[in-house]
Order: structure tokens, then sequence, then C-alpha cells
């Protein structure tokens, strides 16, 4: 039984904002082949911290996915990108 999610992402970029678009066909990438549906993908832009995190770092590149898959793909996808250095944070909430 599918449900409709929503995930949001904070991408430690330090500075190489070209890099966003890599890491959000990533991200993309690894839903898709869980078998999510993507709905929408929002890049919310840089933020500053309200306090600086363990790495010292002031700022993340935030991005928003909205999409449906099966509550099992979570855990999935939330152990695959946890790997990855550049996804400081990951966030999921059913909608």
């Amino acid at each position: 039984m599918n449900r409709k999610y929503q995930g949001i992402y904070v991408l430690n970029l330090q500075g190489n904002e070209e890099g966003v678009d890599g890491l959000v066909s990533v991200i993309t990438t690894e839903l898709e082949a869980e078998g999510a549906k993507l709905e929408q993908v929002d890049r919310l832009g840089r933020k500053e911290f309200a306090h600086m995190n363990h790495a010292k770092q002031k700022h993340g590149f935030y991005i928003k996915c909205h999409f449906e898959a099966d509550p099992s793909v979570i855990a999935k996808v939330r152990g695959k990108l946890a790997i990855k250095d550049d996804i400081q944070l990951q966030h999921y909430r059913a909608c």
C-alpha cells in the first residue's frame, strides 16, 4: 500500500553550488530505483543554520521531494543515502 511522502534533504556543498544537480539526480535515482513515484522536486536554496554543526558548517542547500512509495522504501533509501558525505541530513514525513 503506497503512501505519499515528503523528503527533506540538506546538502553539504561547501561553496560548490554547481554540484546541486548531480546530488538531486542521486537522490531521485535512489528513490525511483526502490519503486517510488516522484511527483515534485523543489530546490529551496541555500539557507543558514541557526547554529554551526559538528563539522563547523554554517549553511546547507535544501531540497524537498514529494513522492509516493511503499513504507519499506523509506528505510532502504535512508540507508543508501546515509553513506553519502554530500547529503548532510535527510528527513521523511508522511503526508
